[in-house]
Parts: C-alpha cells; sequence; structure tokens
C-alpha cells in the first residue's frame, strides 16, 4: 500500500532497490503525487497498453465528510460498478484518496527503440494504427508532424516522425520491433540508423526526448516575450482522425488570427495509442500583445475547444477537467449522469466543502 501524499520521484526511489517500477511517468511526475494522479485519471508517458493510471489500481482507502472507504483487494471482479472508478478521475470532490494498493511491475532490463521518417502525416498515422491494432503494445508510439518534428529539433520541417519504442523485464524485444517497423514500411516509413538499444536516446527520438521534457518550463521564457504557447489534447477513433485533424487545426489557426492578428502556428502530435484511435495532441503558438495576453490565450482555447466537441473528440484524454475544461466537460458528458454525480456528492460530501465548482455545481 502506498500513501496518497508520495511524490512521484520519492516514489520509485522505493521501489528501484527491489527491481519493482509503477511504470507510470506523466509529465508532473517530480512535483505530483500518486493520490493527485488517481484522483485526475492522469495519463503516463507510455503509449499504450497501460496509459492511465487506471490501470493500475488494485484498491483505494477514501476519506470523505461522512466516514471512510476502503476497497477489497482484488486482481478483477464482477459484482456490480466498481466503487474504485467512482473515485478514480473524481478530481477531490467525493473524498481525499489516501491509500492505494497498487499494481507494480519489474524494471524494464530489455528495450529497442527506432526512430521512422514518414512523408506524409497521415501516412505516419496509418502506420500507427497499423501498429496498435497488431497488438504489439509499443512503450512508445508517438508521431510528429512535419512542423512539430521541425520545432522540437528531430527534423528540418519537411517529413513526419515517428518515435517508436519496446521494453520488458522479461524478455527480449526485437521481434516486437522487427513487426512494427514492417507496419511502418507498409505505410512508407524509413527508420533511422542507430543502435536500437539506444535509439531512443539518440538521432530523432532523443531530440524529441529532451525537447519533451523541457516543455513544462518553456513558459518561463515564452511569456515574458508575449509569446502565447499552449497545448490541449484529445482522442478520436481511427476512421474520423483525419478530418477530425482538418478541422480542429483550421479552428484553432482562425482563432490566432482573430485573436492576435497575426498568423500563428498549430502542430499535432499522438500521445497515446489505442486499436481504435489516438491521442492527437495539439500544441499552438501565436504572438500576443502585453496586457491582453490573457484575453488572447482564452478565446484561443475556446474556440479550440468548441472544435473538439464539434468533431466529435473529447474535451480532454489526459488533462483531466479542472476549471479549464469544466464549460465542454457540462456538454459532453451525459446530464442523467451529472444528476446521479451529484447525487452521490450530496451523500458523501453533504456540505459541499469538497472542491467546489469541478465537474458538478453542488
Amino acid at each position: 500500500m502506498i500513501e496518497g501524499g508520495a511524490y512521484g520521484p520519492a516514489l520509485e526511489a522505493q521501489l528501484k532497490p527491489h527491481g519493482m517500477t509503477l511504470r507510470h511517468f506523466p509529465q508532473s511526475f517530480e512535483y505530483s503525487t500518486l493520490g493527485g494522479w488517481i484522483a485526475t485519471r492522469s495519463g503516463g508517458h507510455f503509449a499504450s497498453l497501460y496509459t492511465h493510471i487506471d490501470d493500475f489500481v488494485e484498491s483505494l482507502r477514501v476519506v470523505t465528510p461522512r466516514g471512510v472507504m476502503e476497497t477489497r483487494r482484488l486482481p478483477g471482479s464482477g459484482a456490480g460498478p466498481s466503487p474504485d472508478r467512482m473515485f478514480i478521475g473524481s478530481e477531490g470532490i467525493l473524498g481525499v484518496i489516501a491509500r492505494a494498493w497498487m499494481r507494480l511491475q519489474s524494471r524494464p532490463t530489455f528495450r529497442a527503440g527506432a526512430s521512422v521518417r514518414f512523408a506524409d502525416f497521415f501516412a505516419a498515422a496509418r502506420a500507427v494504427r497499423a501498429v496498435a491494432q497488431a497488438g504489439l503494445y509499443p512503450s512508445n508510439c508517438r508521431i510528429l508532424d512535419p512542423q512539430e518534428a521541425f520545432n522540437t529539433g528531430a527534423a528540418d520541417g519537411s517529413v513526419a516522425i515517428m518515435v517508436l519504442g519496446f521494453e520488458s523485464g522479461d524478455h527480449p524485444v526485437e521481434a516486437w520491433m522487427a513487426r512494427a517497423l514492417e507496419c511502418c514500411a507498409d505505410h512508407g516509413g524509413t527508420k533511422e540508423e542507430a543502435d536500437a538499444a539506444e535509439a531512443h536516446l539518440a538521432g530523432a527520438a532523443g531530440l524529441w526526448r529532451n525537447a519533451f521534457i523541457r516543455m513544462p518550463y518553456a513558459r518561463e521564457f515564452l511569456t515574458p516575450a508575449a509569446l502565447i504557447n499552449d497545448t490541449f489534447e484529445t482522442a478520436i477513433t481511427w476512421e474520423r482522425f483525419e478530418s477530425f485533424h482538418d478541422s480542429v487545426k483550421a479552428a484553432t489557426e482562425r482563432a490566432i488570427l482573430d485573436a492576435t492578428g497575426i498568423r500563428g502556428e498549430v502542430t499535432c502530435r499522438f500521445t497515446h495509442v489505442y486499436p481504435d484511435g489516438p491521442a492527437p495532441h495539439f500544441s499552438f503558438h501565436a504572438l500576443g500583445r502585453h496586457g491582453a495576453l490573457l484575453s488572447q490565450w482564452q478565446s484561443i482555447k475556446d474556440a479550440a475547444s468548441d472544435a473538439l466537441l464539434d468533431a466529435g473528440g473529447t474535451i480532454t484524454h489526459h488533462h483531466a477537467v479542472g476549471r479549464d475544461h469544466r464549460k465542454w466537460y457540462d456538454r459532453q458528458r451525459p446530464e442523467l449522469f451529472a444528476a446521479a454525480l451529484r447525487a452521490a456528492k450530496r451523500e458523501l460530501d453533504p456540505q459541499a466543502m469538497l472542491n467546489p465548482g469541478v465537474l458538478i455545481d453542488p
């Protein structure tokens, strides 16, 4: 059992001597806690199979204003709706996650990585679909559109890049990598030459990895320069992805022009992939005006969020709802579910003390 207040680095440091890992690494890993990950349905770094914290929760101990609730430790159960699931993603409105039994894994000892170039972003997306539907479950299977690849130094802006990786604590993974590269070649992908065991740290993959780690700190120097920079992520099924991508990107570009009077930039990458669809992650960059940066950002964010829902996507895949996304979450969820959630909150938090205004109104 792990305390809910354990920060990511401390948690992994205690597991390492035992050869174990939780293997959940959100971008906020250094500054966030296990309880926070569970409450927000955190998405980790790994691209497939175990993508969210949900996959690792075995049981919970939750403190609510009406009392303490502890769920039973089981590998699985068909006994009605899961009480754990009610608290996973509840964002602090129902109780405080005090402790959790978590499913651990052996630390990886076998790795293989590669970078693959594609002349076309949608061709790269079709290759990702093939890999996802082949049941290979790569640890990394991200694609960067040409502009995203250029911005991170992974390529020169003329090609899309796939960052591909496999790892295991039990067996060599070269066979899985070989099959994934066959899927890429079927869609025009060309592998960069690099040592497979170190490819995740070298070439385009290494350049992107370093840029990804630095991303959370970018606002420290972009905002003083009046540069508006933000990301938003979603998920959509494969057959709708290409039209979805084009409509969301176009709507965001129009919003930047309307808000600032200057053409901006919208890029896309995949963060997570599933057999039935990807999780596209968009970034936008705009030159704003000091004194109006917040209102300019908000108008761009609003337009992008409207476009996500209008095109059939989700308002968030792994960034949680909070207050930024609340208006669109209200549109996305069924109203009858909202009524049921309000009833659960009234029972567990009758005075509406916990995180008011998040997910539902009291």
